[in-house]
């Protein structure tokens, strides 16, 4: 604020709102300095002027506060620039009626933080005497110089953000840097990609095309041949047929392996029944051998674990090499056709056997022609009974040979 602020007030009397050059001059050098910012005040004087106005900021203010104090051109261009700037506070301050209505009114835009249009509507207001006068040159007067302490903050802590926002500025920098080089190793990716997608499509296409192809001289190739449809259906029927012959077979399986346990367990029962039949003194004397096998090797597959060495005494009586094998029960059935091979004679006892051993030995007697009996009942009369008659039949078999020579 200049020096001239500090001069006696003057008291204008009257009802209507004061103008510019009405105002005593110690609030010009406050309003030009406080109402008008610097720009504009500098365009406003160059208007006035007709011309641009070359002096600093200092002597434009100070020429502008001397044109004040009475009307011309550059105060009613002022004038005018103030009653259109601040119309808005003006209006505002019409509702105060008396002397303590303003002063309220201005205290409250003090408060408010909205001095400049508040400030201009006071002075110029009609009920705004010597002492509201001076009280407002005073708060504005202090106001400045709060203004200015603050600025000095601002400035200072302005350039301490200047600093902040270069390093700030220099780090996203390198962000964009990284970001840019990523970009554009991800478009190149991505290139790649769209390329090997496009090879994969025209593979892909390639294929459809081919599968098209091959579907239509499929097609050709079936109507080309004569009674397609009735081998195709043939064909199924016998895929039927051959799923029911493999239930079939295993159903067997299963009947025949259900026969032999009942088997066993009918010679387990006769075995038990034997010793009672035996204290009751009738049990039946055991036959004479009355055949005899000249050191053959008889093998027995299957039977009762118990029956054994009965089969073994019958067998060596008869002058035989007995052998045995489970049928797969317990024995491994890897060694089933090594005994094969070693025997001259093969009795199979249907009745307690595997049913792979039982199709085994079948198929072994088949291939090699060797001599292959098979038996239902698991006892040793039962199995007596068979060696007779194959002794029988081999010693009827053996006159007629001799005679036919």
């Amino acid at each position: 604020m200049c020096d001239e602020c500090f001069r006696p007030l003057a008291a204008i009397n009257g009802s209507r709102r004061k103008r510019l050059w009405d105002l005593p001059h110690p609030c010009h050098c406050p309003v030009v300095g406080v109402c008008f910012p610097l720009p504009v005040l500098r365009q406003l004087v160059g208007k006035a002027l007709v011309g641009k106005a070359v002096a600093d900021d200092y002597e434009i203010h100070l020429g502008a506060v001397a044109e004040c104090m009475k009307r011309n051109r550059l105060s009613e261009v002022l004038q005018k620039e103030l009653e259109s700037r601040y119309a808005g506070a003006v209006q505002a301050f019409r509702a105060a009626k008396d002397t303590q209505a303003v002063a309220d009114m201005w205290a409250a835009a003090v408060r408010g933080g909205d001095v400049p249009g508040a400030f201009w509507a006071v002075l110029t207001h009609p009920r705004c005497d010597e002492l509201l006068q001076e009280a407002v040159l005073r708060d504005m007067h202090m106001l400045q110089h709060q203004a200015g302490a603050a600025a000095w903050v601002d400035a200072a802590r302005f350039g301490e953000l200047v600093k902040e926002n270069g390093v700030l500025g220099r780090e996203l920098g390198r962000v964009q840097e990284r970001c840019t080089r990523v970009i554009s190793e991800k478009s190149v990716e991505i290139e790649r990609l769209n390329a090997q997608l496009v090879q994969q499509r025209a593979i892909a296409i390639g294929k459809d095309s081919r599968i098209a192809f091959l579907t239509q001289d499929l097609e050709r190739l079936q109507a080309s041949l004569p009674g397609y449809e009735d081998t195709a259906r043939l064909r199924r029927k016998l895929e039927q047929l051959g799923a029911r012959l493999a239930g079939l077979e295993a159903q067997n399986a299963r009947l025949r392996q259900q026969l032999g346990e009942a088997q066993c367990l009918l010679g387990l029962r006769e075995a038990e029944a034997a010793p009672a039949a035996e204290h009751r003194g009738d049990a039946p004397r055991e036959s004479p051998v009355a055949f005899h096998f000249k050191e053959k090797t008889v093998l027995c597959v299957g039977g009762r674990n118990g029956n054994v060495s009965s089969y073994r005494d019958v067998v060596e009586k008869a002058g035989g090499h007995f052998a045995h094998h489970d049928g797969g029960l317990e024995d491994k059935q890897g060694a089933l056709d090594s005994v094969l091979a070693a025997a001259d004679l093969v009795i199979c006892q249907t009745g307690c056997i595997s049913h792979n051993a039982y199709w085994r030995v079948k198929d072994f007697c088949k291939r090699t022609g060797k001599q292959c009996v098979f038996v239902e009942n698991p006892s040793t009369s039962s199995l007596t009974r068979t060696l007779q008659q194959i002794t029988a039949g081999d010693s009827a078999e053996k006159p007629a040979a001799d005679a036919g020579r």
